[in-house]
């Protein structure tokens, strides 16, 4: 159902142990481009071809993925946190942020001042490289210098083995401990948050579920409808970025101790 942001601020204040789930849209609105809409990567890259057992057989594959990868990378670097990015922050030092789950991979809730304890970022960062044998892990500044100079596929220099991105790629395993963390934290919330995700991406996408299950309230903020629209307490199809600046404007000025209703 929908709700005046409003209604959103007076739970925020109420709740003491607010989870957020955060989605491709938020990135979108800091002008980093998403994967699966019109213009997206996928419609100049096949994504058949960046399945993780290709990277791990194929040198070829390894050279385009890498080349999809800097293309991504060189956005996100440029990329700056946006109003959204700023609430969720602001969240975290209003003492009532208990967890920020993240499909996003650009690195953006920690420029905005979010702390990596209250972090979970389920498909991994683009921000470091890691090397799949030995588990080496390389800043991305130096990983692209070696590939601006002509390294096509990087190599690890410890031990020889392939370097990737720390991010999860098709067919590849989801992070154990960061998913069962995020499905612990969202079974004990009071209030679930969706922001700029359409919630399809499995097994992230039964977080809401959870929470809702167990007596949170949910709340979905994205531009379309998403498959837990119909179990939210609130729905708003709007940017993320100016309605979360509108809510936590709307926060600051609330009494401390409201009564619940």
């Amino acid at each position: 159902m929908s709700c005046p942001i409003e209604k959103i601020a007076e739970w925020i204040v109420e709740s003491h142990r607010i989870v957020v789930f955060v989605g491709a849209g938020m990135s979108t609105e800091s002008g980093i481009p998403d994967f699966r809409s019109p213009g997206g990567v996928w419609d100049r890259y096949d994504p058949q071809e960046f399945y993780y057992q290709r990277f791990l057989e194929n040198e070829t594959a390894r050279e385009k993925y890498w080349q999809m990868a800097t293309e991504m990378y060189e956005s996100m670097k440029e990329a700056r946190p946006n109003p959204a990015h700023l609430a969720i922050a602001e969240l975290e030092r209003l003492g009532k942020l208990d967890c920020l789950i993240t499909q996003n991979i650009d690195g953006l809730h920690f420029k905005a001042g979010n702390s990596a304890d209250k972090v979970l970022e389920l498909h991994g960062t683009a921000m470091h490289v890691s090397c799949l044998d030995c588990h080496k892990r390389y800043d991305r500044d130096a990983i692209q210098a070696r590939i601006a100079a002509g390294d096509k596929a990087p190599l690890c220099d410890a031990c020889g083995g392939l370097l990737k991105p720390a991010t999860i790629s098709f067919g590849q395993a989801m992070p154990a401990a960061e998913t069962k963390e995020a499905y612990d934290r969202s079974a004990v919330c009071d209030l679930f948050i969706v922001i700029g995700s359409s919630l399809v991406v499995q097994p992230a996408a039964q977080m809401p579920v959870v929470a809702k299950q167990n007596g949170a309230k949910l709340v979905i903020i994205n531009r379309e409808g998403t498959t837990c629209d119909t179990i939210a307490d609130c729905v708003v199809h709007a940017q993320a970025g100016p309605t979360m600046a509108a809510v936590l404007e709307r926060v600051r000025v609330a009494p401390k101790n409201p009564s619940r209703s």
